[in-house]
């Protein structure tokens, strides 16, 4: 098992960024490797993604506290995976978003250290977008 986190601040103010990553609609512009968010009612998401050279659907969840600009998510499919962002105000223009990811089998050392990449890679991409700086 193992825990990850990362952090990145973003020049847009909190309340946007928060709608923005609450919205599951919006996960594949930034999550790398889903191509497909939609939300099937209540907390349930279906997601459609591509690992390992194949394509996968499944139901996820994804739950949005908006008084304390959080979400929390995870996938039944993968057995005790899940994760949590925050985004939290720096003066009223910056955010700084936190996702902190907890994510079975990377006991070994070179896996753990690329699911630590891939999180801060998609953090990166995250950062871009949401700063205009990324394209599409």
């Amino acid at each position: 098992m193992g825990d990850f986190q990362h952090s990145i601040d973003v020049r847009r103010p909190p309340e946007e960024v928060f709608a923005y990553l609450s919205d599951a609609e919006h996960l594949p512009e930034w999550v790398s490797g889903l191509q497909q968010a939609k939300r099937a009612g209540g907390d349930e998401v279906d997601v459609v993604a591509v690992g390992g050279g194949e394509q996968h659907e499944d139901r996820a969840w994804m739950h949005a506290d908006a008084d304390a600009r959080s979400v929390r998510w995870g996938a039944d499919r993968v057995s005790d995976y899940h994760g949590e962002l925050f985004v939290t105000g720096i003066g009223d223009e910056d955010s700084r978003v936190t996702v902190s990811l907890h994510t079975p089998g990377t006991d070994d050392p070179e896996h753990h250290d690329q699911v630590q990449q891939d999180l801060e890679r998609t953090l990166a991409d995250l950062e871009r977008r949401l700063d205009g700086s990324a394209t599409g």
